[in-house]
């Protein structure tokens, strides 16, 4: 065991059971828990992260009955038949030496069905359907479903459940006011409004008996009006221990609640002092999360007494081996969540199977398969960016000897542009993890070197990878030699910016350029929490008395003046991920950026910037002008035909399609033409 990390892999012991270390692979909905013909790949994907070390993990939300389904037909366990296919994921991760809970969810208010209830009928924010006030009969049902649903847990081999009373879902809309406005016995004060998940709690223990794990996810800070205050937070969890709770989990915030909770900009480990707080008033353990994605960072939360345990679901997507490597003294060579949420939960809201960005096997273990190839071959790989860098990493795993080409003289590619932007500093990580498989593969890399079709045939590789990426597109506006005209590339690599600025084009670009351009020069990266927290409302007193844990949020003056527009007449970021984009428009708006749609660049003259909008010309009064509307693929290297002499060649990422600057494509088609090679 490495030393370094001794509270992280020490065991803990529950008295009836032990787990083998405090690592908890957290809740993650991946979309294969819903049918039951899709549990042999979600037996795949729980198996290889608890060979990987988990110590515990937690499946995605199983409803126990209909009314608590989040999507139509969802993953439910509610009579003998649900047990079968559930069985093949227990005995994979049993396999392994870890222990799995089922989380059992009832989406309330929140659920995509038109059979949803709540504690209120209050319509969400988020969701289409308006719940129905439930009765006392069907509040006292649904106590009823969850303990039965336990049950066949328990028959099914799970070693516990998990309650889901967290996120803003039926047992959170419960247990607060911002939705609870009943005057019956199941609301009002805090005693009334937790009478709910208590009852749940013991009628689960009553079905179970005594060594059954039951974990609780209780809303720590629930960031929304009218939420619940942390003494309220602590009389709910001493309730629920009392009723039988065996494990307290985190949950932060609810999914309609304006403050980010996971999202990359969010600073490591942002509320593990609410936890820390709530810890002291328990005696069970208590599982600290949100925003944990490396070992440094969840062996001080442990060292420290904040927790007992640290939960992590998409760090174990990019890295089911996050542990084998930790306890191997490797953590160089974790593949480290970006939390970018772009193949995860951007997934998971479009009704799509969950992945990841940057690891394209997530969910898919029994499809993208890296096996040693028969025939060892030579193979270049042209483009030292993420699509070029997974292909060779997957090609040499592989057994095929590699050479990797990159014209520039460091590898990352565009990445390297991402990795400045404010907000995105964990960028880094990636390209960190790369270059760290790259050389361990030994994996010969020529930086600095434009290679050309002779020059590859010369030297006889017998398979070509064109990974050459992309340039941003030059938009020759008229006039633009009068002003300091820049590309998206040229900011972002540090060319000097005026004070009023416009920005052309309004996708994920343009919106990193403007929030680039509105950092100060002096504020360092990442943001500092206190800082972070104050620009966001978030109540910096672990032991806030504030509903909900919402204080005013404060945002300095922006430093520049900045327009950032789109020829489309659509609402801008309406592109953007849909758990990601609300932060950075909320960013801009809060920062006074002008944000135009429908507009028409006229020319460029030593004034500024003339544009047609809304039916009028108008003179846009800026110094510099930034290009970010979209880019062009680079294929100069690639021949007409896929066959050159005796190469092959085969073209992947943004080469092959420049559409937006896509890194979860570019990663998954390096690793699945890898993959066949």
């Amino acid at each position: 065991m490495s030393r370094r990390y001794e509270h992280l892999l020490q065991p803990l012991d529950l008295g009836f059971t032990q787990i083998k270390n405090r690592v908890v692979m957290g809740s993650m909905h991946t979309g294969l828990e819903d049918r039951f013909y899709n549990y042999s790949k979600l037996a795949a994907y729980f198996a290889e992260r608890a060979k990987g070390g988990v110590g515990l993990l937690i499946t995605g939300g199983i409803a126990p009955n209909r009314q608590g389904w989040l999507l139509p037909a969802g993953g439910t366990m509610n009579m003998l038949g649900d047990v079968l296919p559930h069985r093949l994921v227990t005995r994979a991760v049993h396999r392994h030496g870890a222990k799995i809970l089922m989380q059992i969810l009832h989406a309330g208010r929140y659920g995509y069905q038109p059979f949803v209830v709540s504690a209120s009928a209050i319509k969400s924010p988020i969701s289409p359907f308006k719940p129905r006030k439930m009765s006392e009969r069907n509040i006292q049902q649904t106590i009823v479903d969850f303990a039965q649903c336990a049950a066949l847990a328990k028959a099914a081999g799970y070693d516990g459940v998990e309650v889901m009373g967290s996120e803003g879902y039926l047992i959170n809309q419960f247990l607060s006011r911002h939705v609870n406005q009943r005057q019956d016995q199941w609301g009002g004060e805090i005693q009334n409004r937790m009478r709910f998940a208590v009852e749940i709690v013991k009628a689960i223990r009553a079905k179970v008996g005594e060594k059954f794990i039951i974990s609780f996810r209780l809303s720590m800070i629930d960031l929304v009006k009218d939420g619940n205050s942390m003494q309220d937070v602590i009389a709910v969890a001493q309730a629920l221990e009392q009723a039988g709770v065996t494990l307290m989990n985190t949950g932060i915030g609810w999914h309609e609640a304006r403050v980010p909770t996971i999202v990359t900009s969010v600073p490591r480990a942002a509320f593990v002092e609410y936890t820390a707080e709530v810890k002291k008033h328990l005696r069970i353990p208590v599982i600290a999360s949100n925003r944990i994605n490396m070992p440094d960072t969840a062996e001080q939360i442990l060292a420290t007494g904040q927790a007992d345990m640290v939960q992590m679901a998409r760090p174990l997507l990019a890295d089911p081996e996050w542990v084998k490597k930790t306890e191997q003294g490797r953590v160089d060579e974790i593949n480290t969540c970006i939390a970018c949420n772009q193949a995860c939960l951007d997934h998971t809201f479009k009704n799509i199977r969950a992945t990841c960005l940057v690891n394209p096997r997530a969910a898919y273990e029994t499809e993208l398969v890296y096996r040693k190839a028969k025939q060892h071959k030579r193979i270049a790989v042209v483009g030292g960016g993420v699509a070029g860098m997974s292909a060779a990493m997957v090609a040499a795993e592989r057994g095929h000897q590699v050479t990797l080409f990159e014209a520039r003289d460091e590898l990352g590619g565009q990445f390297n542009l991402a990795k400045v932007v404010p907000g995105k500093e964990e960028f880094h990580q990636t390209i960190r993890y790369f270059k760290s498989k790259i050389a361990k593969l030994k994996i010969e890399v020529r930086l600095n070197t434009k290679i050309n079709r002779e020059q590859l045939q010369r030297e006889g590789f017998d398979d070509v990878v064109v990974a050459t990426g992309v340039v941003p597109r030059d938009l020759q506006l008229t006039g633009q030699a009068r002003l300091r005209v820049l590309s998206y590339a040229d900011v972002l690599r540090g060319a000097e910016v005026g004070k009023r600025v416009a920005v052309i084009g309004a996708g994920g670009i343009g919106f990193d350029v403007a929030e680039f351009l509105l950092k100060p020069e002096q504020q360092p990266q990442p943001q500092p929490l206190a800082q972070w927290q104050r620009e966001w409302g978030v109540d910096r007193n672990a032991h806030y008395d504030s509903a909900g844990g919402l204080s005013q949020p404060h945002v300095d003056a922006p430093i520049r003046e900045i327009y950032l527009m789109q020829r489309k007449d659509t609402p801008l970021g309406i592109g953007l991920g849909k758990t990601t984009g609300w932060v950075h428009r909320a960013q801009l708006k809060k920062h006074a950026v002008k944000m135009l749609s429908g507009v028409s660049y006229k020319q460029v003259t030593e004034e500024g910037l003339w544009i047609h909008h809304q039916g009028h010309d108008q003179l846009l009064r800026v110094d510099t002008i930034v290009v970010c509307a979209g880019q062009e693929s680079v294929r100069d290297i690639m021949p007409a035909e896929s066959q050159w002499g005796n190469q092959t060649y085969h073209i992947i990422g943004g080469a092959k399609l420049a559409a937006e600057l896509d890194a979860k494509r570019a990663i998954r088609d390096g690793a699945e033409l890898a993959a066949r090679l």
